[in-house]
């Protein structure tokens, strides 16, 4: 059977929509972590963290969903992606699920008991439960910069031969760093769009603020890191089939110093996803900075999709090279589903996506408004 759109540009579209939902859970979850990390520091009274729970808890549950649909995708799109990535990170991944499930237990258990012990408990709870996924996010994407210590046989059984404290290098807890600046910025303009004006809303826009500037500053560690140590792979053009089967054995890759910015050198438009990522982060700062709740959301959003971006494009087409034995790496073309499989998945895509995105929209448009202390007396059921 014949399809209307051949292997090659369904491996690209599945390669671009991973990233579509990376991006989306940045930009809606990421906001919630971001809260969360914030917690214990931007409000300082019962009422007062009640109040910032109260402005992430009607939506939380429904942001989580881009988290496991971009945990579908892999599974179902990239086998051999996920196979590799969830059992050589499973310490990291067993360690980001369970502080994940902080946040609902948090939630739900908080406010059970009026014994301050009880809820500061809970409260450096849901800050792990923001604070730990995003560093380990970040740690991670770090790790599939620099290769990963994997290997592939010639039963295509994989091999990880790294360690949980491996994972954290310098430049890997870098781009940690960053991660949790960029959802800590994107945090903290949410706050300034929906926590009632006082002191919550100050403080946000002070450590916000800050957060911004380091998102700015780890950014460019970053990309200078990237460029002077030569972190990169390159694969052989003679050894790609863009339609042949996928089995990562097939293509010859290589380390290649520099290599992840060569793409920039060949598609000068991908050099705009590093500037959104900076710009922003800018526009970010300057909003949260000057009180402009709108644009300082709209910019930290920009620039999670920026950063992103970036890490994509710079990698393309690599997924997950390997560091120990770059023959094992796995590329856009070599470590996909079939391409029935491929097409299925997209028509479910094409009709699914869409009311995903217009559900999400409407129950923001119903939940919207800012949280205020006084609706806590008014509504005792509340966080």
């Amino acid at each position: 059977m014949e399809l209307p759109l051949d292997y090659p540009t369904l491996r690209v579209i599945w390669w671009a929509l991973m990233g579509v939902l990376l991006i989306g859970f940045a930009i809606t979850d990421g906001f919630d972590l971001g809260v969360a990390s914030l917690l214990p520091f931007v409000a300082r009274t019962d009422a007062e963290r009640r109040m910032v729970i109260n402005t992430i808890g009607p939506t939380w549950e429904g942001n989580q969903v881009w988290f496991i649909l971009g945990g579908g995708a892999i599974f179902a799109a990239w086998p051999f992606v996920y196979a590799v990535s969830f059992s050589g990170f499973y310490l990291a991944m067993f360690a980001v699920l369970a502080s994940l499930i902080l946040r609902p237990v948090g939630f739900k258990y908080r406010s059970k008991r009026p014994a301050r012990a009880w809820r500061s408990t809970w409260d450096w709870a849901l800050f792990v439960g923001g604070f730990a996924p995003a560093l380990v996010f970040g740690v991670a994407v770090g790790n599939v910069l620099q290769g990963v210590p994997f290997k592939l046989d010639d039963t295509l059984r994989a091999t990880y031969e790294g360690t949980f404290f491996g994972l954290f290098t310098p430049f890997t807890l870098l781009t940690g760093l960053l991660s949790v600046a960029m959802l800590v910025t994107h945090g903290a303009a949410w706050l300034t769009l929906k926590a009632e004006i006082g002191p919550v809303r100050d403080r946000a826009r002070t450590i916000g603020t800050l957060a911004a500037a380091a998102s700015i500053v780890l950014f460019l560690a970053g990309g200078a890191f990237v460029a002077f140590a030569g972190l990169g792979y390159t694969v052989q053009g003679d050894s790609l089939d863009l339609a042949g089967p996928s089995n990562p054995l097939r293509a010859v890759a290589e380390p290649s110093a520099g290599a992840w910015l060569a793409n920039y050198g060949r598609f000068p438009w991908m050099g705009a996803a590093p500037v959104l990522g900076l710009a922003g982060a800018l526009v970010a700062l300057i909003g949260i900075r000057a009180g402009r709740e709108a644009p300082a959301f709209l910019g930290s959003s920009i620039s999670a999709l920026g950063v992103i971006s970036t890490v994509g494009l710079s990698m393309f087409p690599f997924i997950l090279p390997s560091s120990i034995d770059p023959r094992s790496s796995l590329l856009v073309w070599n470590a996909s589903s079939s391409h029935m499989t491929l097409f299925i998945m997209l028509l479910v895509t094409l009709v699914f996506l869409p009311i995903v995105l217009a559900y999400t929209a409407w129950a923001f448009k119903v939940m919207w408004g800012r949280s205020t202390t006084g609706a806590l007396n008014v509504n005792p059921d509340l966080y």
